[in-house]
């Protein structure tokens, strides 16, 4: 292992059987060989870490500044550049391609960050899962309203208040999700759950910080406990 994360695109959902039988949701995610654009050290930048670069475009596409920084690392155009962290003591090079196999396993939990899909201009029923109001006796024009935005005295609106908005289109981190298989040959990575953010859409998977156990090691400590 080198970096504690690569890049990729949501493919979709469906779903696979494990070796009982029983059926597991997952999403599929297209995780590209991804390349060493450049290197951040302690001694030239105060931290560790490492660029990579993701999914193959024209040089066209590309502004100048971009086009001489990925010539200098000897990497083609590439449409993403993210930064991820560095494994502690890993030793990597410019222009070394990774794979999710040289990163993750079958069984770890990682996180996936990605962007939510845009909403747009979104009431707080919407929004915020507001009750809203009995639709009868009148109130059927009022019923998806906010109503009171706080106390009166102060005659403004605090900040933080609920209120409608624009919904959707941030950085949302999924983490805990189970890697169930890893598809060298397709470089497709099957995670269980849902990822956030539409299908095609840039994904960036990374380690995971906590240590998660599985139910039956939980019912295990539990029994032993009881005794």
């Amino acid at each position: 292992m080198s970096v504690k994360g690569l890049l990729g695109k949501k493919v979709g959902m469906t779903q696979v059987f494990d070796a009982e039988g029983k059926v597991i949701p997952v999403t599929v995610l297209a995780v590209e060989p991804n390349v060493i654009t450049q290197i951040k050290t302690v001694d030239s930048d105060g931290y560790s870490a490492v660029q990579l670069g993701f999914e193959d475009i024209k040089v066209t596409k590309l502004t100048r500044p971009e086009q001489g920084h990925l010539a200098a690392a000897g990497v083609q155009p590439k449409r993403y550049l993210r930064e991820v962290d560095l494994q502690d003591g890993a030793s990597v090079t410019l222009g070394q391609a990774l794979v999710a196999g040289d990163v993750f396993t079958e069984g770890e939990r990682i996180s996936v960050i990605g962007t939510s899909k845009g909403k747009g201009f979104a009431g707080v029923v919407k929004r915020y899962h507001f009750r809203g109001q009995n639709r009868t006796h009148g109130a059927s024009l009022t019923g998806r309203k906010p109503q009171s935005a706080g106390a009166t005295d102060a005659a403004r609106v605090f900040k933080g208040t609920k209120r409608p908005g624009h919904m959707g289109d941030e950085r949302v981190t999924q983490q805990g999700l189970k890697v169930v298989r890893i598809d060298a040959e397709r470089n497709l990575v099957l995670v269980r759950g849902a990822v956030p953010g539409s299908d095609n859409a840039l994904v960036i998977l990374q380690k995971s910080h906590r240590v998660y156990r599985e139910p039956k090691a939980i019912e295990q400590s539990r029994s032993s406990k009881k005794k």
